[in-house]
């Protein structure tokens, strides 16, 4: 599918849940399809993963050792040709905006 160059608004969306993630997703898509806007996602992006090591004992026994990781889940969502009615539509999103959800608003 090919898209002549047109105004987009890209919303990235991070989360360490990928559960609340993926809820929080599908209700921006549903959001965006009352309102008749076109939207292309969610597109998950790769999931990046940090992991920490830790000593168990603060002495000796370098051998024992913890891991740790946290996973930072993303998507994106493309909505193109934005009005000046989605300004209000996000305004209401925001009130639903779930806490752990890191959200990123971009216009192209």
């Amino acid at each position: 599918m090919v898209f002549i160059e047109q105004q987009k608004i890209r919303i990235r969306l991070k989360a360490y849940d990928h559960f609340l993630l993926d809820d929080y997703c599908q209700k921006i898509i549903n959001v965006a399809k009352i309102n008749n806007f076109k939207t292309v996602g969610p597109i998950p992006l790769p999931t990046k993963k940090k992991i920490y090591c830790v000593l168990r004992s603060p002495h000796v026994d370098k051998d024992s050792r913890e891991h740790f990781e946290i996973r930072i889940h993303q998507r994106i969502i493309d909505i193109y040709q934005p009005s000046i009615k989605i300004f209000h539509v996000f305004m209401k999103l925001n009130n639903l905006q779930e806490s752990g959800v890191d959200i990123e608003v971009m216009c192209k």
